[in-house]
């Protein structure tokens, strides 16, 4: 099968986990008016990979894992598309020993992302599904007063929010807790060269009242929150994490929480996902601990983005001026 694009052709283009975008919900025609030909798996286990890709030019993956020793099989290989920002999912190194080009997907997912975080913040602060669930077991209407006070609300004007990663993500958190009123600071971390815009990592989490983690995970940042860092932290202060879920120290985290050193987080990532069932984090006597799935960066915009960034990036490698390249 060939495709004639921008005076190249392209012999095969394979999507190999196309399900892990579209959940059923977005309109793929910008990928097809490039590759018309786009072969479209839903979902490929690691021993269909080099099957699938025989005799491909482009590879497209959103979470599969293509390790070194896959290239090697895959001579006719010229281009790996990432559908998302995180380029840990492949081998770049042996990607440029077989003059692969990988190009990935950047900042789609930002406004997604930071609304999540607020979303998280503020089911901590007001109890949105306790107060659902109470309602719904008769408590509101077997009760003599004309509100339900189980749960006290907290209000997000003039916190303190932390923020750990003072990136795109991190950025547009901070815009959006500015919304609510809420002061805010970007953290210093350790062994970086001192910013006069930035407090100190361990500082800061002394006197936030919600710390947001928005920053990379390197050697450096793994498990960078940590007991004694929870320690750190204020009994009243919320911890929310919407980047990489290693870089807490889940045990310690699960222990703070059941010991009131700190009085809530919510997180959507988790240090192995899906998790392994004894993670220490879905631990039933967890309190004031929520956990969603890996979707802050989900919303059916931020996907349909990702998918106009892939079209940009064929069409930009087929004209010779590949763009978002990471290897």
């Amino acid at each position: 099968m060939t495709a004639a694009l921008e005076g190249r052709a392209v012999n095969k283009a394979v999507f190999l986990d196309y399900a892990s975008l579209d959940f059923g919900d977005l309109d793929p025609a910008c990928l097809y008016n490039v590759l018309p030909e786009l072969e479209l798996y839903p979902h490929t286990t690691s021993t269909e990979i080099v099957a699938r890709l025989q005799d491909a030019e482009i590879a497209i993956i959103s979470d599969l894992q293509l390790p070194a020793e896959i290239f090697s099989q895959l001579p006719r290989l010229k281009l790996v598309l990432l559908s998302a920002t995180g380029t840990n999912s492949v081998d770049l190194e042996a990607a440029r020993r077989h003059g692969v080009t990988v190009c990935n997907c950047q900042g789609y997912g930002t406004h997604s992302v930071a609304q999540h975080t607020l979303a998280l913040i503020l089911s901590l602060t007001n109890h949105v599904a306790r107060y659902d669930a109470l309602v719904r077991q008769g408590a509101w209407a077997a009760s003599d007063r004309f509100c339900l006070t189980d749960f006290p609300l907290t209000e997000l004007n003039g916190k303190l929010l932390g923020i750990v990663g003072q990136g795109e993500l991190g950025s547009k958190v901070a815009q959006m807790a500015a919304a609510f009123g809420m002061q805010v600071r970007f953290a210093q971390l350790p062994g970086r060269d001192s910013s006069p815009d930035k407090q100190p990592l361990d500082s800061l989490l002394a006197v936030a009242d919600v710390v947001a983690l928005h920053c990379p995970l390197t050697p450096e940042t793994t498990r960078l929150i940590n007991s004694h860092r929870l320690n750190l932290m204020k009994r009243s202060a919320l911890l929310i994490n919407s980047a990489r879920g290693a870089l807490i120290d889940e045990q310690a985290l699960a222990e703070a929480l059941r010991r009131g050193i700190i009085r809530g987080a919510a997180v959507d990532v988790l240090s192995q996902e899906p998790p392994s069932p004894d993670n220490p984090l879905l631990a039933s006597d967890i309190p004031n601990l929520l956990i969603t799935p890996h979707i802050a960066w989900g919303s059916t915009e931020a996907r349909q983005g990702a998918l106009f960034q892939l079209a940009e990036n064929v069409s930009g490698w087929l004209s010779g001026a590949a763009v978002r390249v990471v290897s």
